[in-house]
């Protein structure tokens, strides 16, 4: 692993990854490093109290939009219409109930105020997207993620109510499969294997990313 420095712009090669998945270590949250992040198939996931982690998993958890599963369960929720959707119009309200609401199996949250003020960031130059789930003009669930253009890196999602997140997932994907080759979900989650997600290897996820698998 490479010791990163604030003011040197660049990520070590690949084959610096630990078993672990882990590139590099420190640097900054910059715009200009997190879009060179993206680029590069790396993403930050770090707690609170470590130096900025950088990340290149040997397997990618991605959903091909043609892949897309959606349940006779979720197939109703659509058609009794229990949610609307909105994109970027609250970006701050969903990074931050991303942050906040409590998720089964997992303590904490990796989503440190100096997070949220980078995707802030990011999302002020038009590149972090949110999707907003409402139920009863109330937010109830949502998403965020780096548009890529070609592929879309999904980061954290949200639910105060059953089904919330998924719900805005599923409309997300169904409204872009065609502008998107891909979702990167970044790690196995059960909740989006049951829409159809599966890992990939890094390699694959790349040459996607690149534009030698369209």
């Amino acid at each position: 692993m490479i010791w990163l420095q604030k003011h040197e712009l660049y990520f070590p090669d690949y084959e610096f990854t630990s078993e672990e998945g882990i590139l590099a270590i420190g640097g900054d949250l910059s715009p200009e490093r997190l879009i060179l992040a993206y680029r590069l198939g790396i993403f930050p996931w770090f707690n609170a109290d470590d130096p900025i982690l950088w990340w290149f998993p040997p397997e990618r958890f991605v959903l091909f939009p043609h892949e897309l599963k959606v349940s006779k369960s979720m197939k109703k929720i659509f058609r009794a219409q229990q949610f609307t959707f909105t994109e970027n119009t609250a970006f701050e309200e969903v990074i931050t109930n991303c942050s906040t609401v409590p998720r089964k199996g997992q303590d904490g949250t990796w989503l440190t105020p100096e997070m949220i003020a980078a995707y802030m960031e990011l999302h002020r130059h038009g590149i972090a997207k949110s999707v907003e789930v409402w139920q009863d003009q109330e937010l109830v669930g949502g998403f965020y993620g780096i548009d890529l253009g070609h592929i879309f890196c999904g980061e954290s999602m949200f639910a105060k109510v059953s089904n919330a997140s998924k719900a805005g997932f599923i409309q997300f994907v169904a409204k872009y499969h065609q502008q998107y080759q891909l979702i990167d979900c970044q790690v196995y989650t059960n909740h989006l294997k049951s829409l159809g997600a599966k890992l990939i290897d890094a390699y694959e996820y790349l040459a996607y990313l690149n534009g030698s698998n369209s």
